[in-house]
């Protein structure tokens, strides 16, 4: 017997198909008393990427762009304040600025500026990530490695555009050798675009290096957490997982500049910087200034899962670098160097204290495991190359590691040779999970509803690791984060959960983008120096996330008309769980029949929608396309329901 029972119901109304008369009536059928295969708790969640400035300045919030002087030009972001001369000109002969490299602070990050006051006054600017946000009454933390045997103190100021004072403070007691200096800057206004300015009021000149102004309000109030608003955005999806630190920046473009997990924990001052492969892949948003402090770094990416719920997924290099880009590989004898990185990245993980990797987790401030369970190899590699790699992997980590498992890939398109070629391969060598890509038309994606019914059930299971629908195509500069893209995802969203006992998890991509500093578009959430909003694709992403059973329940008609459905059972609320997708431009009547339950009680309604599928959510109109609660009474086993216009609904129905 059930006990008393939720059920929600999603829909969502499919587009190209013919407009369907009102009067005709969907029947639901819910075959509760026949519940098939487990669904993964890892079902639906967020796969984050370093591109459109997701990292720095965005999820990690340090307003200072090249606070170490390591970008190419090692003045980026920094300019001069020179006074006027008498002559009205600007005038060099007060102070100088000179990047060296001489007793460093460290070996990791070899330059420093040395800043000198030939008269008092002198100082440099900060433009920050396109500006410096501050907020009316926040605190900011300023910071700074200083060496210096010549002036007693560093003053800070932030200003508006006009010159206007925002807040000050000033560093003070420094004794020749380098050390780090802090204090407290309190702002009196607002501004996204506002300037962090340094002055000398002495003459001389001081070492300066690891240049900090970070916000004191992080998320978990962390001296170096992260954006409040983005993490709260990612927690209020109830993802099952997250996939980090990214795709082709995993891969580099050549194996030098790839992503390796060990340079981005520990000290932060001793992260080594490096340039973001996404700085000038494409002409029409080159980005020559995106760069990686690696300030989020794996210990921080394991720490973010573990805030929200989500069970880390970390994917590593295999020795191939991006084959969109160099194809670059190492040889196979020297992968043994990235076999080694993922056995102690398991180990930095899920290791005791005692361990070399686990006493460092420990010494950051987490002494306990972060319970890692799956490892990527590589991201979107192909080709026998790639398969040579993976069986080194394989071998050495399912031998030491037996309980992780192994996410691989399926190849950058959904279809074709490679694709077929390498899922031929998995089968034989009996992988675990297979990821596979596909950024596809909207149209594609409601006729794909069914990829998955006839998958092999005894073969690999799936992770949609990165999908969205393109409104142009495929890196289009104008791609639409719009209701038509947000609905036909929704209705292949039901074919995923429809098929859980094969498609184990699911992720749009990619997650977030700077609004004044993107490279690619569509995104999941967009942010500014300061504000932030879910697209409504992002609010598909987290209706499906948030309500996502532990076992498939039989639903028919998976798709009919326009309408798309899924049903699971959540045993562990007692609630079950019924999604349909509406894409149609009319309301359509509809019955939602259980079998095998006796649904008694008021159930809770939850509805997506837009009568426009051009609506897009924005800065000024953040929820313009946002999920509404309401409740319905539920008396029998006949629920009659109304299903909008392009809606997306989810009922949670009690049972008995």
């Amino acid at each position: 017997m059930f006990r008393t029972i939720g059920v929600a119901i999603v829909a969502v109304v499919s587009l190209p198909i013919a407009l369907i008369s009102q009067q005709s009536k969907t029947v639901i059928t819910v075959d509760a008393a026949h519940p098939g295969a487990a669904i993964s708790p890892k079902m639906f969640g967020i796969f984050f990427e370093d591109i459109n400035f997701a990292a720095d300045g965005g999820l990690y919030p340090e307003r200072i762009k090249n606070r170490s002087f390591e970008f190419d030009q090692p003045l980026t972001g920094w300019h001069a304040i020179l006074p006027i001369s008498s002559k009205g000109t600007l005038d060099a002969t007060k102070g100088e600025l000179d990047v060296r490299t001489e007793n460093p602070l460290n070996e990791t990050n070899p330059h420093y500026l040395r800043m000198a006051a030939y008269e008092p006054g002198f100082g440099l600017w900060n433009t920050g990530f396109r500006g410096i946000g501050v907020e009316n009454g926040a605190e900011y933390r300023f910071s700074a490695y200083v060496r210096t045997g010549g002036p007693t103190s560093i003053r800070a100021t932030i200003t508006d555009a006009s010159g206007r004072e925002l807040g000050s403070g000033t560093l003070t007691g420094f004794d020749g050798e380098w050390k780090r200096y802090e204090t407290t800057i309190r702002t009196n206004a607002t501004d996204p675009h506002a300037r962090f300015n340094l002055f000398l009021d002495e003459k001389g000149s001081v070492d300066l290096d690891m240049i900090s102004l970070f916000p004191v309000d992080t998320w978990n109030h962390r001296p170096n957490g992260l954006r409040k608003d983005l993490v709260q955005l990612l927690a209020d999806m109830h993802p099952g997982f997250i996939r980090f630190p990214g795709g082709c920046i995993v891969e580099g473009r050549r194996l030098a500049t790839r992503y390796r997990w060990k340079t981005t924990v520990g000290d932060i001052a001793a992260r080594k910087t490096i340039v973001n492969r996404w700085n000038d892949e494409f002409d029409t948003r080159p980005a020559p200034d995106y760069f990686q402090s690696f300030g989020l770094g794996f210990y921080e990416y394991f720490q973010l899962a573990e805030d929200i719920g989500a069970s880390p997924l970390p994917i590593l290099n295999c020795g191939m670098a991006c084959q969109f880009n160099s194809s670059e590989l190492a040889e196979l004898g020297e992968t043994k160097e990235y076999i080694q990185d993922a056995l102690d990245l398991i180990e930095f993980a899920n290791g005791p204290v005692d361990s070399p990797w686990g006493k460092l987790r420990t010494d950051m401030g987490h002494p306990s495991p972060f319970h890692l369970t799956m490892i990527g190899v590589g991201n979107e590699q192909w080709g026998p190359h790639y398969l040579e790699r993976y069986k080194l992997f394989a071998a050495e980590l399912k031998a030491k590691h037996p309980e992780i498992k192994l996410v691989v890939s399926a190849g950058p398109s959904p279809s074709g040779d490679q694709f077929e070629y390498l899922w031929s391969n998995w089968r034989q060598l009996n992988a675990d999970i297979v990821d596979e890509h596909y950024y596809m038309s909207p149209d594609w994606f409601l006729k794909n509803t069914a990829r998955y019914d006839n998958y092999d059930r005894s073969g690999p299971k799936v992770f949609a690791g990165e999908y969205a629908a393109q409104t142009s195509g495929v890196a289009k500069t104008d791609n639409r984060n719009n209701w038509k893209t947000a609905i036909s995802e929704a209705a292949f969203m039901t074919g995923l959960e429809r098929n859980g006992d094969v498609v184990q998890m699911a992720s749009y991509a990619p997650l977030l983008a700077h609004a004044d500093a993107w490279q690619w578009t569509p995104d999941a959430i967009w942010f500014d120096n300061l504000r932030s909003y879910g697209t409504t694709d992002y609010y598909v992403q987290r209706i499906f996330a948030s309500n996502v059973g532990t076992r498939l329940i039989p639903v028919t008609p998976h798709s009919e008309g326009g309408v798309y459905t899924s049903a699971s059972l959540d045993e562990t609320t007692h609630e079950l769980i019924v999604k349909a997708v509406n894409a149609t431009s009319d309301t359509r009547a509809a019955e939602i029949q259980f079998t095998g339950v006796s649904p008694a009680g008021k159930a809770k309604v939850t509805t997506l929608l837009s009568s426009d599928l051009n609506a897009e959510n924005s800065f000024d109109a953040p929820k313009k396309v946002a999920p509404h609660d309401s409740t319905v009474a539920v008396n029998s086993a006949t629920i009659p329901v109304s299903l909008a216009p392009y809606s997306v609904t989810v009922y949670r129905i009690p049972l008995r």
